[in-house]
């Protein structure tokens, strides 16, 4: 049958004899490229024979145990961090956000402690604050009369403000600068102006001594806190940062108390870090609001989208386009939303598998900051007969800024692969020429060796395997049993 047919094309044109099989043995160990394997054939002695044996054994072993242990630390993703000083001619200027501490005019409305209070209620996306029940029954009697009441239309009108008479003198890099150069952006500490914000390509500075130059007027007069709510200070907060980021005053805003001259040193520091496994970034994020992709940014946005599913509005602090929020959609669900996503962990930060992992590059500015006493008596003399002020509001009023570059190079922390794919690959062809005079080629002898002598143990089995029945037609069946049958009954 076919089954005979298929043994009999294996014994003659595939299966070799035994002699055949010999040969190709011997000429295998005669041929390869591994060393040590034709000295275990043809040597005849049995000492010999016995040590390169050994020999060769031992070498392998050494082989793949190198092998193994540069694959486990190839698996292990390990990385190293490199540190580069550029210097350049010229270096882009950061972005400057600046805010008064305190943030709402006393003459706005006549219960300062609940507009505090509601902007506490407000702040609170972007930085969690407890709020105490003592204030809610208050809150609700301005609700009540206060229907149409917008917090946000409420602090741009009546908030910090940046004109000819807070902001007293600009200069950068030799050049005035003017309130029409700063952008208006909302911040917790409520209306908030950035310069340098749609970073200009003319904003750059090729001295390290020369930067921006800043005189404000706080005008505490106008201006007020609030003791009881923690609003105890007055002067002036900035942060610096990228041109293409939103600022972020938690834990990295700089404060300038009044009376203060503030000399600010910055450096520009450029991260790198690698893509998951071997960083925690993911490149392939995009944000929609933003730029460029920033922790920051992500965990705004992440935010925005929770808030808009679960309360049908956007507070005006997030980035998106939906509706604004009032009052009472803050009170009883931004807030309990907010306490929500950080309670149940929504929106994390950090590693690969958070909602927004570190990013793939970033650009930040550490600073170091001097302060000295603003002006001496004959400083504050001009200045009292300039502005038309006593010396003593000069003193509690008038606040000096000046930032600039320590020198005019930025540092690039890169982080890098410890161990790529080509470097592992001479690894392992170095350890196996060191040890066993291997090479790729002699990789692909092994293989075809290994591979033939597969071929003939499989034909030998399926030479070896039961003969399957022989399965006749049912009618010829019938037939064959009626004759045993018919001669049966004839004897």
């Amino acid at each position: 049958g076919i089954l005979g047919k298929i043994r009999l094309c294996l014994i003659k044109k595939l299966l070799p004899d035994l002699e055949d099989r010999r040969k190709y043995h011997e000429e295998f160990a005669s041929s390869t490229s591994f060393h040590g394997v034709h000295n275990i054939v043809h040597t005849q002695s049995k000492a010999r024979r016995a040590l390169w044996l050994l020999t060769v054994v031992g070498c392998l072993a050494i082989v793949i145990w190198q092998i193994c242990s540069r694959f486990i630390y190839y698996f292990s993703w390990p990385t190293t961090t490199t540190v580069v000083v550029q210097y350049m001619e010229n270096v882009k200027f950061p972005a400057v956000t600046f805010c008064n501490l305190n943030r709402f005019q006393a003459h706005a409305v006549s219960n300062l402690k609940t507009i505090f209070f509601i902007w506490n209620v407000v702040s609170a996306i972007l930085k969690k604050i407890s709020m105490e029940d003592k204030y809610f029954q208050e809150l609700n009697y301005f609700l009540l009369g206060n229907q149409n009441f917008s917090i946000k239309d409420f602090t741009r009108e009546n908030g910090f403000y940046l004109n000819s008479s807070t902001l007293l003198e600009c200069d950068f890099f030799g050049k005035p600068c003017y309130p029409q150069d700063f952008e208006h952006v909302f911040t917790e500490y409520g209306n908030c102006f950035t310069f340098n914000h749609n970073d200009l390509s003319a904003r750059r500075v090729s001295l390290s001594g020369r930067g921006l130059h800043l005189l404000f007027d706080v005008q505490q007069d106008k201006f007020t806190d609030e003791p009881t709510l923690g609003y105890t200070d007055a002067g002036i907060t900035f942060v610096v940062h990228s041109p293409q980021e939103l600022p972020r005053f938690d834990g990295l805003g700089l404060l300038t108390p009044v009376g203060t001259h503030a000399q600010v040193a910055i450096r520009q520091l450029k991260s790198i870090i690698q893509e998951y496994p071997w960083g925690e970034c993911k490149p392939d994020i995009k944000l929609q609001y933003h730029k460029i992709y920033s922790t920051n940014g992500c965990l705004l946005e992440c935010k925005a989208r929770y808030i808009q599913d679960w309360c049908g509005c956007l507070p005006f602090i997030l980035p998106g386009n939906g509706t604004e929020c009032d009052l009472l959609k803050f009170y009883k669900c931004v807030y309990p939303a907010v306490y929500d996503i950080e309670i149940k962990g929504l929106c994390t930060i950090g590693t690969h598998n958070s909602t927004c992992p570190t990013p793939c590059e970033e650009t930040d500015y550490p600073t170091s900051v001097t302060y000295s006493n603003f002006g001496g008596e004959n400083a504050i003399k001009y200045f009292s007969t300039k502005l038309n002020k006593t010396p003593e509001y000069i003193r509690q009023n008038l606040v000096r800024i000046e930032i600039k570059y320590h020198d005019l190079s930025y540092k690039i922390t890169q982080q890098q692969k410890a161990l790529t794919i080509s470097e592992l690959l001479a690894d392992v062809g170095g350890q196996l020429g060191l040890f066993c005079g291997a090479s790729m080629i002699t990789i692909i002898e092994l293989l075809e060796y290994i591979f033939t002598n597969f071929c003939w143990m499989c034909i030998f089995l399926l030479l070896k395997a039961p003969e399957m029945p022989q399965w006749n037609n049912p009618s010829q069946d019938q037939s064959t049993h009626k004759e045993k049958k018919r001669g049966i009954q004839e004897c």
